[in-house]
């Protein structure tokens, strides 16, 4: 019976790869529309970082990679999966777009530290945290440019008032990744 119960249900590695970076846009996608506007920040709150984080550590870095860019390509091509449900090319100039990049960033950040990095939960703390740091930094600097704000401005807008939720989202990403990570390296 245990046999039966291990027995992999897709035995295509390629098709379990390409199900695995949707899965994680999906996620993204989904992440976004899970939004709270805060009033003193063009910068909604969302699950997006949750997602991002949690598929750049369960990925490869290839894949999370392909996952980041999947879900900008899809918005800029027109899907409305960003956050408030928007799309198209001209978010990529927005005042939020630096996150998206910081996205990326982050997962080639996570995927390449995680190989460095044993099961230890302070070290995977640390490296999701480094992550989301890279996120929050990222979206901050294109608000500076994008907006003609200070550098102290835009890390008041677009970085503090997002690190108490991010710390809540960086522990439960390192749990979730724990208790996924060994089965996700056996279907990928």
């Amino acid at each position: 019976m245990e046999a039966v119960l291990k027995r992999e249900l897709i035995a295509n590695k390629q098709l379990c790869r390409l199900l695995a970076v949707f899965f994680a846009v999906t996620l993204i996608s989904l992440g976004a529309f899970v939004r709270i506007p805060l009033p003193f920040t063009p910068v909604p709150l969302t699950l997006q970082t949750f997602f991002v984080l949690l598929s750049a550590g369960l990925l490869s870095r290839r894949l999370g990679l392909t996952a980041q860019l999947s879900y900008v390509l899809l918005g800029v091509l027109g899907l409305p999966v960003f956050a408030g449900a928007a799309s198209g090319l001209i978010y990529l100039i927005s005042p939020t777009a630096g996150y998206l990049l910081g996205f990326i960033l982050a997962a080639l950040f996570i995927s390449a530290a995680l190989k460095r990095v044993r099961n230890n939960l302070a070290a995977l703390l640390m490296v999701f945290g480094a992550g989301s740091m890279i996120i929050l930094l990222s979206g901050s600097i294109w608000l500076k440019i994008s907006l003609g704000l200070s550098l102290v401005q835009a890390l008041v807008i677009g970085c503090l008032p997002f690190i108490p939720g991010d710390i809540l989202k960086i522990i439960a990403v390192t749990f979730v990744y724990r208790k996924l990570k060994g089965r996700a390296q056996e279907i990928l």
